[in-house]
């Protein structure tokens, strides 16, 4: 017999698929005209999933050979003699894979998260194929949304410290550089005519340990007039006054006797005050330069006033005195001074004026400008579980204003960390990929999950895997996304997935596996529901990766491109693998990249009964099928000790080794076991008893078979997708080939 498909619509395979058993012996024209198949549109004809050119149609077919006809979209290149509807149903058949994969991934996420997953296969799907682990989505260091300022640690333009107000507070794992920005806005006062500036910084979200901090490249250590303390969540600054409101009017105006300069409001609306500070700047000096070449002194004397205003700027009350000061000297240095008064909570306005005539001589320098006002805010000083980091610098030779907001810091983060023994340790650095996911989950600023709604153990036994490889995630959130999505990215640098199942959050890495969990044949795969979906490479197709990665030697953006036998550089796809920062890693994830996409482009979608529920997503399964030439199968009827009588004939293969695969009664995989021939080709004999207990009686379901050589009785899969559908369930896999797992 012969198993014929006619796809009318390959956009959606399920919905316009026509399926048929035909008896032998048939052509490829005779089914197409006995199946009333349109000849009027561009058709492509695949005979157990390779194209066949229409002079071979009049061959007479094999037995059990799959024959597929698709119709073609019209168009694909412009229309006209520049169509290429070949390049278009090639296209197709990548997006038809992607849709599986999202699909079926869907059932085990749940609508959104399979929606996302479908999309990142979609994303890459024209130069990369990955059906288990979804190709990394383009542009992960930069923004995620048009509202939020670009990052200011992976963008060189935007490095430096600033205060990014509306965004996120940055949540960073592992190990990296980050210019922190400003918790506070930074301001500057006098003392002993220097100027000094005092800066609040924001790590991070949580408990970090800081190492090296620099300005710029230098360490700070180089910096004698700095002085900076670490704050650690719960703790409080106790290096100087932070929230401190800096008027923008006041911006040195020159102060003139008669003149009032101002009112100009401190404080903003619904907040209070209770200290002002006043600075003013005597720019060419104090003095006068008398005949004989010396220097005289000059004294300056000026006046601050306050009032008390409401929220709708209205005065409370008259004007009074804040001080009235004056300076004397005989320099020609600049001089610069900071006057603090302390007030009764309120929000203020300020004014000032000079109280004695200015010398316009020009052997005098007698001038007095406003610099700045300032208030000291009346608030609650506590910013949560953050990790702050407080500077005053002073300003020097050494320190430009320019890099006073250039520091950045090395920094761990601090984690909790769990083991089956001893549950949840204390807080520790480290750059752990395994608990960076459970720490999304279970954060104020994650999923707010519980334990028991997170597969710890799975964690764990990933992380002892990512431990052993030096597989690490260090990265900064700065910009706002969603959970799954960074759940995506940190998966992503381990080579797994996370996904939900049964109300829980699981993992599942992406690596050798040698046990299926299932085995699926003819008597439990529903008739005509098995498909396989080939993703034909076209002119586009990637054969080698580009993995652009973050590197931690440098802290800039760095490359590498993955390679194998028979790869060539002319068709490289780049991606960025967000959270990667050493080389080794990321030429390993590069390789694999690589060869997924050169080795896993066949998908295979089946219905089974309520036992497709024994896989979850991500293992390995074996599937027998004579259709696609997968071995052999059917269910054992008898038993006489080594001797079993099947229900359907099987054809041995001389010169190797047969072999004889059993479904255990909890669905999982027995053997296979060598098997040699009897004269019946319904019976085999088995070379050594098997571990299943066989059933074989009327009353319960029979022990199925799956029959063929060492290498030939099935084809392991692994699960991308389970969907219950009633009393069935359709499961999706991609088909295994072990040459992924190259490291």
């Amino acid at each position: 017999m012969l198993y014929f498909n006619y796809f009318t619509n390959p956009c959606q395979p399920d919905k316009g698929r026509i399926s048929a058993i035909i008896e032998q012996p048939k052509t490829v024209w005779q089914i197409i005209k006995e199946q009333k198949v349109d000849m009027t549109m561009p058709v492509l004809c695949l005979i157990n999933g390779a194209p066949v050119l229409r002079k071979n149609w009049g061959d007479v077919l094999d037995n059990n050979e799959l024959v597929s006809i698709v119709t073609l979209p019209l168009g694909g290149g412009g229309g006209g003699k520049s169509s290429n509807p070949v390049q278009v149903v090639l296209t197709v058949a990548v997006i038809v894979a992607s849709v599986y994969t999202g699909g079926a991934v869907g059932a085990a996420y749940g609508a959104a998260w399979g929606a996302a997953a479908a999309a990142a296969v979609s994303i890459g799907g024209s130069i990369l194929v990955n059906a288990l682990v979804p190709t990394p989505k383009p542009s992960l260091n930069g923004m995620t949304s048009s509202s939020y300022t670009q990052s200011p640690t992976y963008s060189l333009q935007a490095q430096g410290n600033t205060a990014r107000l509306g965004n996120p507070i940055p949540v960073i794992y592992g190990k990296h550089l980050i210019y922190p920005d400003f918790a506070a806005q930074p301001y500057y006062r006098y003392q002993n005519n220097e100027q000094y500036v005092y800066q609040l910084h924001c790590i991070g979200q949580g408990n970090y340990s800081v190492g090296q901090i620099r300005i710029e490249d230098t360490p700070i250590s180089s910096f004698k007039e700095i002085t900076y303390k670490v704050i650690n969540p719960g703790e409080t600054n106790t290096l100087f006054d932070e929230d401190v409101v800096t008027s923008a009017e006041v911006a040195g105006q020159e102060l003139i006797k008669g003149e009032i300069c101002g009112g100009f409001v401190l404080n903003p609306t619904e907040s209070v005050i209770n200290k002002i500070e006043i600075d003013v700047a005597f720019q060419r000096g104090l003095y006068y330069a008398n005949d004989n070449g010396n220097l005289n002194q000059k004294t300056v004397q000026w006046r601050v006033d306050a009032r008390l205003i409401d929220d709708e700027d209205k005065a409370l009350g008259s004007w009074f005195t804040l001080g009235t000061e004056s300076v004397t000297d005989a320099t020609v240095n600049g001089i610069y001074k900071t006057y603090t008064y302390s007030v009764a909570q309120g929000r203020y306005e300020v004014r000032a004026t000079r109280l004695d005539d200015k010398d316009e001589n020009s052997r005098a320098g007698h001038e007095i400008r406003w610099v700045s006002a300032k208030g000291y805010v009346v608030s609650d000083k506590s910013y949560g579980n953050v990790t702050l980091l407080a500077v005053i610098m002073k300003a020097t030779d050494n320190l430009s204003q320019r890099s006073s907001r250039l520091i950045n810091c090395v920094v761990t983060r601090k984690l909790k960390t769990w083991t089956p023994s001893g549950g949840w340790s204390g807080l520790t650095a480290t750059r752990s990929i395994a608990w960076a996911l459970a720490d999304i989950l279970k954060a104020n600023y994650g999923a707010k999950l519980t334990d028991k709604s997170i597969d710890l153990n799975a964690l764990y036994q990933l992380d002892q895997k990512w431990n052993s490889r030096g597989d690490t995630f260090n990265a900064v959130f700065d910009s706002k996304l969603t959970v799954y999505e960074a759940l995506s990215r940190v998966a992503k640098v381990g080579r797994a997935v996370a996904f939900i199942q049964g109300g829980i959050v699981r993992f599942v890495r992406d690596e050798p596996k040698t046990i299926p969990v299932a085995l699926f044949g003819p008597r439990n795969i529903v008739k005509n529901t098995l498909s396989i979906q080939y993703i034909m490479p076209s002119e586009d197709t990637a054969d080698s990766v580009c993995v652009e990665y973050f590197s931690e030697n440098t802290w800039k953006t760095s490359e590498v491109t993955g390679t194998f036998s028979g790869s060539t550089s002319d068709k490289t796809a780049t991606v960025e693998l967000f959270g990667c920062t050493n080389k080794a890693q990321a030429l390993r994830e590069a390789v694999y990249m690589a060869l997924a996409n050169r080795y896993r482009r066949r998908i295979v979608t089946f219905t089974t009964e309520l036992e497709g529920l024994i896989p979850t997503y991500g293992d390995l399964i074996a599937i027998t099928h004579d259709m696609a030439h997968w071995g052999s199968g059917g269910e054992i009827i008898a038993q006489d000790g080594l001797k079993l009588t099947l229900s359907e004939p099987v054809e041995f293969t001389s010169g190797v080794k047969n072999v004889l695969a059993l479904r255990e009664k909890n669905g999982s995989l027995s053997g296979p076991y060598e098997v040699t021939a009897t004269e019946l080709n319904t019976e085999v004999m088995l070379k050594t008893q098997p571990d299943a207990e066989i059933l074989t009686t009327s009353g319960m379901e029979r022990t199925h078979f799956a029959f063929g050589t060492t290498d030939k009785w099935s084809v392991y899969a692994r699960v991308t997708g389970i969907r219950p559908r009633s009393n069935q369930v359709e499961i999706t896999a991609v088909i295994e080939d072990n040459r992924v797992h190259h490291n």
